[in-house]
């Protein structure tokens, strides 16, 4: 029988308090690891409610924190309470994400800069602050987007975020491979979680004409891979983009 045992190990999962994050960070908790996960605490207080809710399911092992991936100094701050909670990294998975569609025509440049900071230049400064903590063979797994390869109308901002995450992930692989460290790319198709159900409904019903397996993806399947990218099994994988769409390729 072959199963997947992540106790002893840590796992930092970005945004991981709702949608495709706490997915992960469940699995990964499941399989034994204990997790630290940030969230971004709005005005709206949401963040807050949702970061006790999952502090609570997870337990002593989790750490839950408030903290800006765009901010340097909030991930230098929230790396140095993972080191002093748990003493390691063995895990980074980079999911924090946010979307601001619109056609380029009418794009601001508000809308532009807030999604290639939160998604793309935040993988950059998150991985380089998690580095001198993360353990020798470790894992990074950085959530792109089948957006980044097909480019739909309307996201010029989040699929060219999502593109220089799997051109990232490439470079990374190469420059971390001396210290066995693997880094690899998911890129989900469409996923029932909040940043899914957003998309309008007529665009919907349209991508899911595109996909063979005829139905959307659930936040489990995309965190399952995930796991894997985790574990022992994935150990001569590295600098790939792992497609979990069903089947849509365009």
């Amino acid at each position: 029988m072959i199963s997947i045992d992540l106790t002893g190990k840590v796992a930092v999962v970005t945004g991981g308090i709702q949608g495709l994050g706490k997915a992960t960070a469940s699995m990964l908790r499941r399989a034994g690891a204990r997790v630290a996960v940030n969230y971004f605490d709005d005005a709206t207080g949401m963040g807050r409610q949702r970061a006790e809710a999952a502090a609570m399911e997870w337990g002593d092992a989790a750490l839950v924190m408030a903290a800006d991936v765009r901010r340097r100094q909030d991930m230098k701050e929230f790396f140095g309470a993972i080191e002093q909670r748990f003493g390691r990294v063995d895990f980074l998975v980079n999911n924090a994400a946010i979307l601001r569609d619109r056609s380029i025509k009418k794009l601001t440049d508000d809308e532009w800069d807030a999604v290639v900071d939160t998604n793309l230049s935040a993988v950059f400064k998150v991985t380089q602050t998690a580095l001198p903590f993360l353990q020798d063979g470790g894992r990074i797994i950085n959530l792109a987007s089948i957006s980044g390869v097909l480019g739909f109308f309307g996201q010029a901002n989040y699929a060219s975020s999502k593109a220089g995450v799997i051109a990232f992930t490439k470079v990374l692989s190469r420059e971390l491979a001396s210290r066995r460290i693997l880094v690899n790319a998911v890129a989900p198709g469409v996923v029932l979680t909040e940043m899914g159900a957003s998309i309008p409904t007529a665009d919907r019903d349209q991508m899911l004409t595109q996909i063979p397996m005829k139905r959307f993806g659930e936040p489990e399947e995309i965190a399952s891979v995930i796991l894997y990218l985790c574990s022992d099994l994935s150990s001569y994988v590295t600098g790939q983009t792992l497609h979990v769409n069903g089947g849509w390729h365009g």
